[in-house]
């Protein structure tokens, strides 16, 4: 008999673990949860909270899972276990490390591993935590010592049969092989690993995991072809396997692949699914699926979606670049594209992120590709020039056709501002040779653009023409608006516009319900589903685009009290408003968060006595951001926010009716269910927003 936090005493049901325990090889995540919750087994024995914390994780709760293995290392040290509370501290790194990309409290839970190993003869512990610190290091680009931490990683793992830290230490290695350049070999590590993995003898998130890597390491050389051929094998692996954020990572590599191939309309569908699916798991990283879904925008002409996606990344204080300075190219804006892109090479984007290079020349590709497109719209000479250099220069120590087209491509666009005609052609035609053989037909229309652009100033006007019909054609297959609408004003003998939007035909679509039914036709596809009351509250607000509606109008609507043509705000409530509830974070929740930036200092304290600047300025880099989570759950004067109050609880009703009905949704329906969720407002005031560039007239 154990007592629980709360000061609840309960007796252990092995019957209702060993359902718990079946409840998780199945996948089944509530189900799991529930029977621990109810059986008041979630705070009795190491196995309780090891399975409350899959379980969690599993369900998408990850502050959840986070706090079961808190739990876990809190037990083990009470009973004098040193080892297995190592263990326990370092599965809770490994955890923050995935999701959070906060490396501060990372650092501060391995340091309590090593502390607890001190003395220790070799356990399973002392691989996993080299295992941590490998991929810790990697992401804040310390090579050196990511080298010592892989090595140790996989003679420790495969000593102790520690699977997962032979298997992340030799991805590792791999990518520090490839970022020295030796691609051949660092690409047989790599399919030495994915044979490993294909094998079947490693866990699921450690599979998942790595897969993701495998794709990653190819995506940051501009190896389509190879990243594609990753995402098919994690594709076919993922259904029945995966858990966790790893379906929602597929997907963002699906979409990456995508905005390559094309067309535009899939690739957004995949990132907007993607970030559905990933947004209970990712902290900060969040802003990878939102970035993506900006670039994807962005080559479709939609500038207004873009610039969503681009700020909401910034605001989670993620790099949005080269992506925001290209839209601020697009929108017109030369100047400040010019100064966005040029901080953005002075000063790198480092903060950890295992997605992309974490260090070298190889990140800056992409950014030096946008400078010199940008610096040739500014009739920067000298910038091009230097930018399409540095891009020759990677492109020869990384050995890629992307990379050596992208190189060419730049050196084109430098040639026709220097008026070297024939050098400019030369250049772009190569870029378009590669990219074509890359089956990359955005950025080869791109190249046909400079090349018709460098054949009409060389007198060859019909062959000019020529390159504009094709790459016209190119991109209208490709689903890029924005840039048919270019062609087609050279075309007609017009001026080159800024890519812009037009106004583009509103799409019909269905969401009416029938006794307990529903149809939902959206993009050529209708479905019938069970009504629900969440799905009742959405048809309200595709009622009236735009409209605010107070969650008391909805409930009241909702329950007939109110017809459907009241003002918005007429609540009969407004009095009860301030009244007082429970808090909307809980204390648990809210001293986590405390903890981790306790860590945080700690980590602080610690570089600024090493004298280690960079670490120092990554670490108040998490300390700014856990301030800000912190600040998004107070409310005015730092005071808690709260529920209990009529209009709160409709609040959270509302809001939790409307998520659970759109998940259905999604189930049948997942382009209209992530329509929905990217656009439809919940809270005190709940909304329907249009996309201005797709207007979607709803019949209801």
């Amino acid at each position: 008999m154990r007592q629980h936090p709360t000061g609840e005493t309960s007796i252990s049901q092995p019957g209702h673990l060993d359902e718990a325990r079946s409840a998780v090889g199945k996948a089944q995540w509530q189900r799991a949860l529930d029977l621990l919750a109810e059986s008041g087994l979630a705070g009795l024995s190491a196995e309780a909270f090891e399975l409350r914390a899959q379980a969690a994780y599993g369900s998408g709760d990850f502050e959840g899972a986070v706090s079961a293995w808190e739990d876990l290392y809190a037990l083990r040290i009470e009973e004098g276990d040193p080892v297995e509370a190592a263990r326990s501290a370092a599965m809770l790194a490994m955890f923050l490390l995935i999701d959070t990309g906060l490396m501060a409290p990372v650092r501060g839970w391995v340091r309590r591993a090593e502390r607890l190993l001190v003395g220790i003869p070799e356990a399973p512990p002392h691989a996993l935590v080299a295992m941590v610190r490998t991929y810790e290091r990697f992401m804040c680009g310390d090579i050196d010592a990511v080298r010592v931490q892989a090595a140790t990683a996989i003679e420790l793992g495969e000593r102790l049969s520690v699977v997962p830290a032979m298997v992340i230490g030799r991805v590792a290695t791999a990518r520090v092989t490839l970022l020295d350049g030796h691609i051949a070999e660092g690409l047989e590590q790599l399919d030495e690993v994915a044979t490993v993995l294909m094998s079947g003898d490693v866990d699921p998130l450690t599979t998942g995991m790595m897969y993701c890597e495998l794709i990653c390491a190819a995506q940051g050389l501009a190896m389509h072809d190879r990243a594609a051929e990753w995402t098919e094998v994690m594709e076919h692996w993922r259904h029945g396997s995966a858990f966790g954020a790893i379906n929602g990572r597929c997907r963002v590599h699906r979409a990456e692949l995508l905005r390559v191939t094309g067309p535009c309309d899939r690739a957004e569908e995949e990132a907007l699914l993607a970030c559905h699916e990933l947004r209970p798991w990712m902290r900060r990283e969040f802003g990878w699926p939102l970035v993506e879904l900006g670039n994807i925008r962005l080559r479709k002409g939609d500038l207004i979606g873009a610039e969503e996606a681009f700020l909401e990344a910034h605001e989670r204080a993620w790099s949005a670049q080269p992506g925001l300075a290209l839209l601020r190219l697009a929108q017109g804006d030369v100047e400040a594209a010019s100064l966005l892109i040029a901080d953005a090479i002075a000063h790198p984007f480092d903060v950890p992120w295992k997605e992309r290079p974490p260090s070298g020349e190889l990140r800056l590709a992409p950014l030096l590709e946008a400078q010199t497109e940008i610096a040739v719209a500014a009739a920067d000479l000298p910038t091009a020039r230097r930018s399409a250099e540095a891009l020759n220069r990677i492109a020869d120590h990384f050995p890629s056709p992307a990379l050596r087209a992208g190189a060419q491509l730049a050196e084109a666009r430098a040639r026709l501002l220097a008026e070297d005609l024939a050098g400019a052609k030369a250049a772009a035609t190569g870029a378009l040779t590669l990219w074509a053989e890359l089956g990359a037909p955005f950025d080869a229309a791109v190249a046909r653009t400079v090349l018709a652009e460098a054949r009409q100033r060389d007198g060859n006007p019909a062959g000019a023409r020529l390159e504009w019909q094709a790459a016209r054609g190119a991109f209208d297959a490709f689903g890029a608006k924005g840039w048919v609408e270019r062609c087609d004003e050279v075309l007609a003998g017009g001026r080159v516009p800024p890519s812009s939007p037009t106004s583009p035909v509103p799409a019909h679509a269905v969401f009416c319900s029938e006794t307990d039914t529903r149809t939902v036709r959206l993009g050529g596809r209708a479905v019938v589903v069970r009504d629900l009351k969440g799905l009742r509250y959405i048809e309200r607000l595709l009622a009236e685009p735009g409209r605010e509606f107070h969650v008391l109008d909805l409930v009241a609507v909702e329950n007939g009290t109110l017809s459907t043509g009241a003002p918005a705000g007429h609540h009969a409530d407004d009095g009860r408003l301030a009244a007082v509830g429970m808090p909307a974070l809980d204390e648990q929740a809210r001293a986590a968060y405390r903890r981790r930036l306790a860590e945080v200092e700690e980590d602080i304290d610690e570089a600024t006595a090493m004298n280690d600047p960079a670490r120092c300025a990554l670490a108040e880099r998490d300390r700014e951001y856990l301030i800000a989570e912190l600040r998004s759950a107070v409310g005015l004067a730092g005071r808690q926010r709260s529920t209990g109050g009529s209009a709160e609880r409709a609040r959270t009703a509302v809001t939790r009716s409307v998520r659970y009905a759109l998940t259905r949704l999604a189930e049948h329906h997942p382009v209209a269910a992530a329509h929905l969720q990217q656009r439809v407002r919940t809270g005190t005031y709940c909304s329907y927003t249009p996309d201005p560039m797709v207007p979607i007239d709803w019949q209801t």
